[in-house]
């Protein structure tokens, strides 16, 4: 999935309906914002690994990525402090809006707005953006820190 065609999309769920949108179009559009810094992260990680031709061998290393796991590897604060800014911004978005994405998908007494669904969106977009400012060196460093599992030396 192409994280700019998700961004795309999210942000037309908000303007589908005139004035109000549906809140079904708002909690689908802040999943798609998080589905877009996901898919980016797990792009960049198969990009990284394995290269850019889309091989067999990329697309397993584009499905390694898993929620939890990267979530979980985003809010290690102490890990995170070994990198630049901008991939613990990203970071800090990715775990956000993973637990947005969470909200919106079965959390069904919460409302939702349109600047809540623009927010979740401007989040995701500018995140990917800070990842893609770092360094490759930095990018990998940070991909294997959410791919592979920790074990003391």
């Amino acid at each position: 999935m192409d994280s700019q065609d998700l961004i795309k999309t999210a942000r037309r769920l908000t303007k589908v309906n005139r004035g109000r949108p549906m809140q079904a179009n708002l909690r689908r559009a802040i999943s798609t914002a998080y589905y877009a810094v996901f898919h980016s992260l797990a792009r960049t990680a198969a990009d990284l690994i394995v290269g850019t031709d889309r091989n067999e061998a990329w697309h397993q290393a584009h499905r390694a990525l898993e929620h939890g796991n990267a979530k979980n590897a985003c809010l290690n604060q102490e890990a995170m402090l070994k990198f630049p800014s901008e991939i613990r911004d990203f970071a800090d978005a990715f775990a956000i809006l993973q637990a947005a994405r969470q909200r919106a998908d079965y959390s069904l007494e919460d409302r939702y707005s349109k600047l809540d669904a623009q927010a979740a969106i401007d989040a995701a977009h500018n995140a990917i953006r800070s990842l893609m400012k770092v360094g490759t060196k930095d990018r990998r460093r940070f991909v294997a820190h959410v791919l592979f599992k920790r074990r003391p030396s």
